[in-house]
């Protein structure tokens, strides 16, 4: 079957961004607490109704394996777990994690850690082309609260913009020497209020999130819940 346009969504806990293959423009929905996996799908219908989709491609703000969704989100609605995407959709659907998605897209080789500043906190690593989708969020940091209390939404409205970055770069740095990754990219739409990274930290290229949506599809990358790129 010939794909000739992969819609790319890709989902967050404030807001959702579609673009597909043959629709380069950004098109962006607002998420929040209350978004659903059958209102997120209703939306996605109505902002492309005039569309003319092959496939899609999913980047999910949790767990996936193998191409389905394992665990509810921590931001949103509830009723994600055993929804039928492909179902809903009227046509094929590949699901990952939103941050492998991301990290995707910003590969260079050898070995990356990705970190998603968001909502919360989205993770992901490849080491020499072979992607690991990783949950470090919710591990445990300091002050009986975890990474993503303290760089995610809710740490940066806490903290304050000067007290947050330095918690990124502190967090950065634990990460790429407890990983002994080449370099790390820092992404995601709170990246954009970072001034400084440490040495072998780089911004991610957000927008370009939607070439690892579209990469899902290219006969050369095999993908379940980890895979050779």
């Amino acid at each position: 079957m010939a794909l000739n346009n992969i819609l790319v969504i890709d989902i967050g806990g404030t807001h959702i961004k579609l673009q597909a293959t043959t629709h380069k423009e950004p098109v962006i929905i607002p998420s929040g607490p209350k978004m659903t996996a059958k209102k997120m799908v209703a939306a996605v219908k109505k902002n492309t109704a005039d569309w003319s989709i092959d496939a899609i491609s999913i980047g999910y703000p949790g767990p996936v394996v193998h191409h389905r969704i394992i665990s509810e989100p921590y931001n949103m609605g509830r009723g994600w777990v055993g929804f039928n995407f492909a179902k809903a959709f009227g046509c094929p659907v590949k699901i990952i994690n939103d941050a492998a998605m991301q990290a995707l897209a910003d590969y260079q080789g050898k070995r990356m850690l990705f970190l998603g500043l968001g909502t919360g906190l989205g993770s992901a690593m490849i080491i020499d082309g072979v992607m690991e989708p990783m949950e470090l969020a919710h591990l445990p940091y300091k002050n009986g609260k975890s990474y993503e209390d303290y760089v995610g939404l809710s740490g940066l409205r806490k903290l304050g913009k000067k007290k947050w970055r330095q918690e990124v770069t502190d967090i950065v740095k634990k990460f790429k020497a407890a990983l002994q990754v080449d370099y790390v990219v820092v992404g995601g739409g709170n990246s954009r209020l970072l001034k400084k990274l440490p040495k072998g930290a780089q911004l991610g290229r957000n927008l370009d999130v939607f070439q690892g949506g579209y990469r899902l599809w290219k006969k050369n990358y095999k993908n379940e819940e980890r895979g050779s790129i």
